[in-house]
């Protein structure tokens, strides 16, 4: 089956929430498809997780007591699949109505065991799950990013080109240096409803190559039509980067979604030869991170 068929299995139709715990709606899609249209699906060019946070877990105790907590979740982008995110949506409200065990804790420790063997079994993979509090430590990650916008002459633009354009991408020779980039008006489309996507897109780099910030802009407002996963934008940005710099440069894209339908994605994709730790608050199974506090 295509991607796009599987993807589709419950996005864009109405579904009805389960009444009972029901691992039968886990889709997992694979990554190949659009991987080998960018030349990255043999050996991979980058490390790196998806990182998922899920705000409306709740199962019952088995006096019919709620638990309710906000979940994470977390796998890493060598998996042959991603899950599908609606099917998980309603995977994880299969458990609202399910009792487990007699207090909250036994319950939950039974979800998390639960959950990450389905998903890891699903995804054909490691998966890391945790129950996190919703007054957790909130990490403002990527508070030395520079806006894009503040850097480029943004009133002097032209944009004109709304699907994916590489070819904007420009550069200039330069001393090594560290550059540190975000851009928070990145819009995408989901691949199957073309539901708007939006979301803050990180970058660094070091590099003696020094990306035109004026190109970066029009480059990632290029994706205002394209419609791919999150998972698969991420990568596409990754990859024209990487086209761009030379090959034992330092490279890391991530790209914070706001959340939509109760789950955020946030994909993570890093240069193997990469050491920054910027994005190991994000990854922790422990914290929120910044983009957490979007609605």
């Amino acid at each position: 089956m295509q991607t796009d068929e599987l993807a589709a299995t419950h996005l864009g139709k109405q579904s009805k929430i389960s009444d009972s715990y029901d691992n039968s709606l886990l889709v997992a899609v694979p990554r190949y498809e659009n991987r080998k249209i960018y030349d990255i699906c043999d050996a991979l060019i980058f490390d790196g997780f998806d990182v998922w946070h899920c705000y409306e877990f709740s199962a019952l105790c088995k006096n019919g007591f709620p638990v309710t907590k906000v979940l994470k979740i977390k796998y890493d982008c060598a998996s042959e699949f991603l899950v599908e995110s609606k099917s998980l949506k309603l995977y994880l409200a299969s458990f609202n109505m399910t009792r487990f065990a007699n207090t909250e804790k036994e319950t939950l420790d039974m979800c998390k065991t639960i959950i990450q063997s389905d998903l890891s079994q699903k995804l054909q993979t490691e998966v890391w799950v945790n129950f996190i509090e919703n007054n957790a430590q909130r990490c403002d990650i990527l508070e030395d990013y520079k806006d894009i916008s503040e850097i480029a002459d943004v009133e002097g633009l032209d944009i004109n080109l709304y699907k994916e354009a590489p070819e904007l991408l420009e550069f200039e020779k330069t001393c090594k240096n560290e550059y540190r980039l975000k851009f928070p008006s990145l819009r995408s489309n989901c691949r199957i409803t073309h539901q708007p996507d939006f979301g803050d897109a990180f970058i660094y780099y070091k590099s003696n190559k020094h990306i035109l910030e004026d190109s970066l802009i029009k480059y990632l407002v290029s994706f205002r039509n394209e419609y791919h996963f999150h998972e698969e934008c991420c990568e596409m940005i990754y990859k024209r980067l990487y086209d761009i710099l030379d090959k034992d440069d330092e490279l890391a894209v991530c790209i914070l979604y706001t959340r939509r339908g109760g789950i955020d994605i946030n994909p993570v994709r890093m240069s193997k030869n990469c050491n920054i730790k910027d994005f190991d608050e994000l990854m922790s199974l422990n914290k929120f991170a910044r983009c957490t506090l979007k609605q």
